[in-house]
């Protein structure tokens, strides 16, 4: 079993940054995908991003390309999501996601494990 802890979210204005992150226990994060995944309200859970076991490969949601950066730091057992020129429409509740497989999975559905989410609010 995976468990997972977000922490990071918080109220920033448009343009701001936040860095969240997302402690893993029961399994290193070294022999998972990891993801993140979003729901703004009244929405679907959207993916937002993935990395691969070694962490030597990431895809981001085309929201987040050119924003966002996912990274892993297996001495912590932690992944980040580092958001920058967040915008209003980035408001949302943000869920780690894991999966114990190869690769990446930019599937939302494809993830078994979810940790308990973090709001991120972003004033205009």
């Amino acid at each position: 079993q995976v468990q997972m802890v977000e922490s990071g979210g918080g109220l920033v204005q448009a343009g701001g940054s936040l860095r969240l992150s997302c402690a893993a226990s029961g399994r290193s994060v070294s022999s998972l995908v990891m993801g993140w995944v979003r729901q703004a309200p009244g929405e679907e859970r959207e993916f937002v991003a993935t990395v691969n076991r070694s962490g030597g490969s990431t895809f981001y949601a085309a929201s987040a390309m050119g924003r966002f950066t996912m990274s892993i730091d297996n001495a912590k057992n932690t992944v980040y999501l580092q958001m920058n020129s967040l915008k209003p429409e980035d408001t949302a509740v943000y869920y780690c996601a894991a999966r114990r497989t190869l690769g990446i999975v930019s599937n939302r559905d494809e993830y078994p494990y979810w940790g308990q989410g973090t709001q991120v609010t972003v004033s205009s």
